[in-house]
């Protein structure tokens, strides 16, 4: 349950096999910070001490107590403590499925939704969240169920619409896209930025402003981001750490669980301890 480096962390990212489509994570961080990334579902997660900083696209937010921050699928961020003693947070980590799911459920929503706010002030869903935990882990599948699906219905009600398209922008945007196309083709030998930027007839400046423009992050970045995510569905698949670092593209397994840990927030054997043990 504990991660690497200072004494005062702890970390659970687990699965409850009765809520289906859905990852979770509770944790106290203090010197432990997450680099930019992206989650291919949702993010709702409630602060419940201390305060987390976290840098979105529009800028930086301080989360303390009582609030729940929302972030949609494919938003680059970054995480930190806010202040010395750190920040204790219980997150819920929705699949696009469950959160259209719900969507459908309540009616009021049109589209694939996206939350409309990257942080509100809900004590109350804020209690909700961590209740979910609480229910999941006594093995309470009703509670835990009916939690879950009230302050995700009370999120999308209250703070959601339309997800609206990522907008594409000339050449540079399609550049960007095509770059990222031969990262994951080539993931485990990727070419240098020059190389891929001459492979693309452009510069390797301009290729690095349109993917930053684009996804948020250079593409060494989203590389890394990109090799954990794959590692994961692998370990998920009981794939072993190390074949599954050689496979993405890191040198080592010790490599893996450095990148692994920032990323995900516990180490790849802890990550896949949470999915064995429900």
């Amino acid at each position: 349950m504990g991660t690497d480096g200072d004494h005062r962390e702890w970390a659970r990212h687990w699965q409850y096999p009765e809520l289906p489509g859905l990852d979770l994570l509770r944790a106290r961080y203090v010197r432990h910070t997450f680099p930019r990334h992206t989650h291919e579902g949702y993010v709702i997660a409630a602060v419940t001490g201390g305060v987390e900083e976290i840098g979105l696209p529009g800028g930086t937010l301080r989360a303390g107590p009582g609030s729940v921050v929302l972030i949609n699928p494919e938003v680059a961020h970054a995480a930190r403590a806010g202040v010395p003693e750190g920040w204790a947070y219980a997150t819920l980590y929705p699949s696009r499925a469950l959160i259209g799911e719900v969507a459908a459920e309540i009616g009021t929503l049109r589209g694939t939704p996206g939350f409309t706010a990257d942080m509100v002030t809900d004590p109350d869903a804020s209690r909700a969240i961590a209740d979910v935990h609480r229910a999941a882990e006594a093995g309470n599948a009703l509670a835990a169920d009916t939690l879950l699906r009230g302050v995700v219905a009370r999120m999308l009600g209250r703070h959601a619409g339309p997800l609206p398209p990522r907008p594409v922008r000339g050449a540079g945007a399609a550049d960007a896209a095509a770059a990222r196309a031969v990262l994951e083709e080539r993931m485990a030998d990727p070419p240098s930025l020059e190389q891929l930027a001459a492979g693309l007839g452009t510069s390797p400046f301009a290729l690095l402003r349109a993917f930053r423009d684009r996804y948020g992050m250079p593409p060494h970045t989203w590389l890394t981001d990109a090799r954990v995510r794959r590692a994961r569905g692998l370990l998920d698949a009981g794939t072993p750490p190390a074949e599954a670092a050689v496979a993405v593209g890191f040198t080592d397994q010790p490599h893996l669980n450095r990148h692994f840990t920032r990323i995900v927030g516990v180490p790849p054997g802890a990550y896949r301890r949470g999915r064995a043990a429900g």
